[in-house]
């Protein structure tokens, strides 16, 4: 893509890249500190009609700025309740020309009025974004898909607080990040105000749309609930009965739980891989049986709610942040509830790994293989080294002053050595670059 400044956009790079995985989005010259999202929805014919409010700071001198959005017709576009200078749409891109510069520290607010026709975003790892049920909607953002439905800076680094307004028709239940404020039933439509105060990175921002109820699940130390089709009401305990069990073991293990509730949103759709977003995770109906397949799973997504969305990983290639320790948590959970020890699945899974290719750098794998399952298990296994090298109590001391140290923040690789290196008063460095910086699998540890 063109790297030179644009002259028309005050002399500013406004698509230099913010992360290196997805140089097309973001914009690091500022930083959103919340986002005001006023939807309204028909399913009939798949419309969006919207207006968002950013609230931001710049981080330097701005005569322009840049939001992403993607697929959408921006029809007005404010600064501080002032037209801009001006604004146009370029590619994913929406950039705004200032009036007047805005300096560094200033806070400023944009609003855009915006409507179309959603639909998911092709990536490198194929298509993510807002997706089309076979009756409602599904937004699944991970990595790169969150400006499909909203104008935002789409990087991991800025997380924000947010505000959804979601006006769907009366038939149907509609979910968003945080806590519901409100739900106002009108004569053919009703509006739901969800408010998400800690802050989120873009990509675990969601809405889902269905024909669905709740239910609560009780015995739980924090409140959840599930919501999902009537008709699979009858399925929840089989898919969820223990879901409060292993909220109270990672509460154990990793401190409290780092948000004011958990939600499931069980679609009536099946789906290929469950996802987490923010404070929820999302299930296909396929996953509602007591298999320990679909069980692990619902262990991962819930883990995710530490490691990934409380503390959230700086740049895409640190990755294994999010994915090794959600699948270390499975192994966690199954040593836990009497089933094997994760030591078990540690050996398991390296005697797959060596058999697979060693082409893989799992503290930079590409943005092609970042979602590689051997991203998961390798990760999961370097955790499962570091806890056989330093014993059990500065292990899980590390993993409980990690989300203490970070909680709701980003952080990176380096940052998880130096902490693990602290508590654990040694020098484990070897063993991380051994399995972060070289491609061919260490051994593990003796047990």
């Amino acid at each position: 893509m063109d790297r030179q400044p644009d002259r028309a956009l005050g002399g500013r790079r406004v698509s230099e890249a913010a992360d290196p995985y997805f140089p097309d989005h973001g914009d690091p010259a500022y930083d959103v500190r919340h986002y005001d999202l006023e939807l309204d929805y028909r399913l009939q014919g798949n419309r969006l009609v919207g207006r968002a409010t950013v609230t931001a700071v710049a981080v330097e001198q701005l005569g322009a700025l840049s939001l992403d959005l993607a697929g959408l017709k921006a029809g007005k576009v404010a600064v501080d309740g002032r037209a801009p200078a001006g604004y146009r749409q370029r590619g994913k891109r929406l950039e705004v020309r200032l009036r007047e510069p805005i300096e560094a520290g200033q806070e400023f607010a944009v609003t855009v009025a915006y409507q179309g026709n959603p639909r998911p975003m092709a990536g490198p790892g194929g298509e993510a974004g807002w997706e089309e049920l076979a009756d409602g909607v599904i937004v699944a953002a991970q990595p790169h898909g969150a400006p499909s439905w909203f104008p935002c800076n789409d990087r991991p680094s800025n997380k924000a607080a947010y505000r959804v307004v979601l006006t769907v028709p009366n038939d149907y239940y509609a979910v968003a990040n945080g806590t519901l404020r409100s739900s106002r039933r009108g004569a053919g439509a009703t509006t739901w105000e969800y408010e998400q105060a800690e802050p989120m990175a873009t990509y675990l921002a969601t809405i889902q749309v269905g024909r669905y109820v709740s239910r609560p699940l009780d015995d739980s130390p924090v409140p959840m609930d599930v919501v999902l089709p009537p008709a699979r009401t009858a399925d929840l305990a089989r898919g969820f009965g223990r879901q409060a069990e292993m909220m109270r073991t990672y509460v154990d293990l990793f401190g409290p739980y780092p948000f004011s509730a958990y939600r499931v949103v069980v679609t009536d759709d099946e789906l290929e891989i469950p996802l987490e977003a923010q404070g929820m995770s999302i299930f296909g109906s396929n996953f509602l049986d007591d298999a320990w397949n679909s069980e692990r799973l619902v262990a991962h997504e819930l883990a995710h709610q530490w490691f990934g969305n409380c503390v959230t990983l700086r740049q895409w290639k640190d990755i294994w942040l999010h994915e090794g320790f959600a699948c270390y948590s499975e192994w966690l959970w199954s040593e836990r509830s009497g089933r094997d020890a994760a030591d078990a699945h540690a050996r398991r899974s390296w005697q797959r790994l060596d058999g697979l290719a060693q082409d893989l750098l799992l503290g930079d794998p590409g943005v092609e293989d970042m979602f590689d399952d051997r991203v998961y298990k390798r990760g999961a296994l370097l955790l499962h080294a570091l806890r056989l090298t330093v014993g059990d109590d500065a292990f899980f001391g590390t993993l409980r002053a990690w989300v203490d140290r970070h909680r709701h923040g980003n952080a990176s690789t380096g940052d998880f050595l130096a902490l693990a290196n602290e508590v654990s008063a040694g020098d484990v460095s070897g063993l991380f670059a051994d399995w972060l910086h070289e491609r061919s699998l260490p051994a593990l540890p003796p047990r």
